[in-house]
């Protein structure tokens, strides 16, 4: 997808884009340099809210993977 430039500087982001990341008027955004590379990234409004559950996985959770590991320790000493 290309879009323009405009003389003020502005770019307007396409209304599927927009819809998707749910940017409204008023949404505030990042704009990273990645040295030669630029990112619009979308502010996250509670990043703590907004990340639950992205590390969740269908398998074992981490937490009872410690508590076993940690049990097995215990049985072995």
């Amino acid at each position: 997808m290309t879009i323009k430039v405009s003389e003020k500087g502005w770019v307007v982001i396409p209304a599927s884009l927009r819809r998707k990341y749910r940017l409204t008027p008023g949404a505030e955004i990042h704009v990273i340099d990645y040295g030669g590379v630029l990112a619009i990234v979308p502010v996250e409004l509670d990043p703590i809210q907004s990340s639950f559950g992205k590390l969740s996985g269908k398998g074992r959770s981490l937490i009872q993977a410690l508590l076993d590991d940690h049990r097995q320790e215990m049985e072995g000493e």
